[in-house]
């Protein structure tokens, strides 16, 4: 395995992060505004990237920006947010072909460095305020966004389990936003947060690729000045809510699948030492299709179309999700928890174990063969404010012993059980 070699410089208000890596014909330039989550904000960050894509000062609309990534060899620019543990993440991501490769050209970089310079910072604006027309356009899309999440049930079951299971804490944000703040958000106002976030969230930066260390840090430094430069600190928001009894919540709607989601605290986050020894437990218990939940709620009893567990890293959160008959709740929650019990109490073999370890190593090592996934690795270190190296967490995850997955597995809590199910008249029996 090739090892994930990262130079971290602070410069110009940002974390700038140098990943060389020479396997891949493209550069891939990252750039992570991170905030602590909170209801007051998300629904303008949820369409900050919405607008952003629309357009710049010198490409006014999503043709012109679209033109000018096509002359750039086809560069693909994507802009999201998204949230982990109790921080918001607007990502912006730039991939462009690497000029090493392309003959007669020198300034491929350059400019794909001064694009992304503009979509963050220059973004269509007149008189201090977003494009009207794009703004309100933009914000109905939204809007049908917030309100679509009602038709896909295991989203909106997932939704809800976390309304219930994190009420009054940072994590029950919806990433999307309300619809309600949608009607006091104007160009204005919209714009003038997103100049706050600029200046006052903490900004990483990525580049993987090929390329000439010194040179690109000195291109990225002249493109990209922050000014300021605030360290958030990583402090997982404490929990005082610690589970005595379950929650149980049932909600009726129109429905032929009922969705059974299920709530648990792990008390372990990606910076703990006993982070590896869940990740495994995770995998046996509903990760992957070998798993418990898998096999014995899906395949041996039939209860389940679908059934499957996975941590939120940075929360210390298990969810368990599963589509079910109406009828069979009681039961399918029965064999759930059985599971879990059966994992606390040690009920897996040493192949299961070695089998499960080798999953999960395949699926890093997979993610490592991409740019966006090694990225995507790499800032969980900045989120958990933990220092491990892709390559030092699979050796963990290879070393981690049954003992490891049961000591974990008594850590973790049932907190709520959120039932989605279809109205009483409609259930047959």
């Amino acid at each position: 395995m090739n090892t994930i070699g990262e130079k971290v410089i602070r410069k110009n208000g940002s974390n700038i992060h140098i990943v060389q890596n020479r396997k891949f014909k493209t550069i891939n330039i990252v750039a992570k505004f991170r905030a602590p989550l909170s209801r007051n904000t998300i629904t303008k960050r949820a369409l900050l990237p919405y607008i952003l894509r629309q357009g710049t000062k010198s490409y006014p609309n999503e043709q012109a920006l679209q033109l000018k990534l096509d002359h750039l060899y086809g560069a693909v620019l994507s802009i999201d947010g998204a949230k982990k543990g109790d921080n918001h993440i607007i990502s912006f991501r730039l991939e462009v072909a690497n000029e090493n490769y392309i003959s007669n050209e020198s300034t491929v970089i350059d400019e794909a460095i001064t694009l992304l310079n503009e979509v963050i910072f220059h973004p269509n604006e007149a008189d201090g305020a977003f494009n009207s027309q794009i703004f309100n356009r933009e914000k109905e899309t939204l809007k049908q966004k917030i309100n679509a999440i009602i038709d896909d049930k295991m989203a909106y079951a997932n939704m809800r389990l976390i309304d219930e299971m994190c009420a009054g804490e940072a994590y029950e944000t919806h990433v999307h936003g309300y619809e309600k703040d949608l009607i006091e958000m104007t160009a204005k106002n919209t714009y003038e947060y997103y100049q706050s976030m600029l200046q006052e969230d903490q900004l990483d930066i990525y580049i993987v690729g090929d390329f000439k260390e010194q040179m690109m840090i000195d291109k990225i430094t002249a493109a990209i000045d922050k000014k300021s430069n605030p360290q958030l600190r990583n402090e997982q928001e404490e929990v005082t809510n610690q589970p005595s009894t379950i929650d149980e919540v049932i909600e009726e709607q129109n429905i032929q699948q009922a969705k059974l989601h299920l709530g648990y605290r792990t008390n372990c986050v990606f910076r703990d030492k006993n982070y590896p020894a869940l990740q495994v437990f995770n995998g046996l218990f509903g990760g992957f299709p070998s798993s418990k939940l898998f096999i014995n709620v899906r395949e041996k009893n039939s209860l389940a179309y679908y059934a499957a567990s996975r941590i939120e890293s940075h929360k210390g959160l298990l969810l368990v999700f599963s589509g079910i008959a109406a009828n069979d709740y009681e039961k399918a929650r029965e064999i759930i928890e059985l599971q879990m019990k059966a994992m606390k109490e040690g009920d897996f073999t040493e192949d299961e174990l070695s089998e499960t370890k080798d999953l999960i190593v395949n699926q890093l090592l997979e993610t490592l063969d991409n740019p966006q996934g090694i990225i995507e690795l790499l800032y969980q270190q900045v989120l958990g404010g933990q220092e491990i190296t892709p390559e030092q967490l699979i050796e963990k995850i290879r070393k981690v012993t049954k003992e490891d997955v049961i000591q974990v597995a008594s850590q973790i809590q049932e907190d709520t059980v959120y039932l989605l199910t279809s109205k009483k008249e409609e259930v047959h029996e």
